[in-house]
């Protein structure tokens, strides 16, 4: 299965924004992009053009995806009845493995997509190790069995704690690692500092 295997603290610094939990130290520490040319280009006013392009890359890189995948997914979202920028985000946020990542079960997008891999969740009783399955309202993820004498689930609570707010499309049920889709996420279900706009421009050029 094909997955970006660059340094998410580089590509932090790249978009200027926190794609992990760990970058958010880096950034802090060192706030210009990596590379003397990259640096060379800050220090110019960027174009619509970078603009754009910058946010489908920070949108792509956050919920760890390809680029091929990215553009098949906005072509999609295009074809939707609604506002294509809003339908992205949305089925962005419906992702399996998003979803567990929103839960609590992980502490970012990247270790949710691994848990996910090595099938340790099942999805309305079938075990499933696809990370960009998309959610539908009444589906319930739950931990497989097998996976409940795994170490990193017995210490979950130390490994990944309880997220101090949890998506209202979304129900927990954090003592038996179970999540139930309650709805579908709206626009605010997202990061709000996501300018879904740029993206839409990018690909209607």
């Amino acid at each position: 299965m094909a997955r970006d295997t660059h340094s998410i603290v580089k590509m932090s610094r790249r978009e200027g924004y926190a794609l992990h939990p760990k970058a958010h130290k880096a950034l802090a520490k060192r706030t210009n992009m990596p590379g003397q040319a990259a640096n060379a280009r800050m220090r110019n006013k960027p174009s619509q053009y970078a603009l754009q392009l910058r946010e489908k890359q920070k949108v792509k890189r956050l919920y760890g995806l390809l680029e091929k995948q990215f553009s098949n997914l906005m072509t999609e979202a295009t074809r939707t009845p609604g506002q294509s920028g809003a339908n992205l985000l949305q089925y962005l946020e419906r992702r399996l493995d998003n979803a567990v990542y929103r839960a609590g079960f992980a502490t970012s997008r990247r270790a949710a997509r691994q848990l996910v891999t090595h099938g340790h969740f099942m999805l309305n009783g079938r075990r499933v190790d696809i990370p960009s399955i998309r959610l539908r309202p009444g589906d319930a993820i739950t931990l497989r069995d097998h996976s409940k004498n795994n170490e990193y689930f017995k210490k979950l609570d130390d490994v990944s704690p309880a997220p101090s707010a949890v998506p209202a499309w979304l129900t927990v049920d954090r003592k038996k690692t179970s999540v139930t889709v309650t709805n579908l996420p709206v626009r605010d279900d997202a990061e709000p500092e996501i300018n879904e706009q740029l993206i839409v421009e990018y690909y209607s050029r």
